[in-house]
């Protein structure tokens, strides 16, 4: 699957200051072996040993879906990003640039589609760093 490369194990999100860098509360990314970057937030909790740099497979517990950031006190449910992979601190490309239903449909039907072209398209159009524009 892939290795991790952010884990955000601490919910340091304010309903004061808003910051989006903070909003998704507990969350994970992973980059995959096709150099998709995988984001999943909101989680109640996060697997003891997952750190960046361990590698992940298909199937293996990584986390529990809650409702921490800004979903605190909403429903449960898990935000799910696609984009590439960036450097720290560029939270709203790692949060995700790629619609992803069409991806999780067909993953949850059993399917293979995979976003790498997608992904690949967005980047090359958005550049490697582009302008933040919601919740900056």
């Amino acid at each position: 699957m892939g290795g991790i490369d952010e884990v955000s194990s601490h919910d340091t999100w304010s309903s004061s200051t808003n910051d989006g860098a903070t909003r998704g509360g507990l969350s994970i990314s992973i980059v995959g072996d096709d150099g998709v970057r995988y984001y999943g937030s909101h989680l109640q909790s996060i697997e003891a040993g997952i750190a960046p740099g361990v590698h992940v497979h298909a199937g293996q517990l990584i986390g529990h879906v809650g409702n921490s950031g800004d979903a605190r006190g909403g429903p449960t449910h898990l935000h799910f990003g696609l984009s590439w992979p960036t450097r720290s601190g560029v939270w709203w490309v790692r949060r995700g640039m790629v619609y992803p239903w069409p991806y999780l449909d067909s993953w949850r039907a059993g399917g293979q589609r995979s976003p790498v072209a997608a992904v690949a398209a967005m980047h090359a159009q958005d550049g490697d760093v582009p302008p933040c524009h919601v919740d900056c």
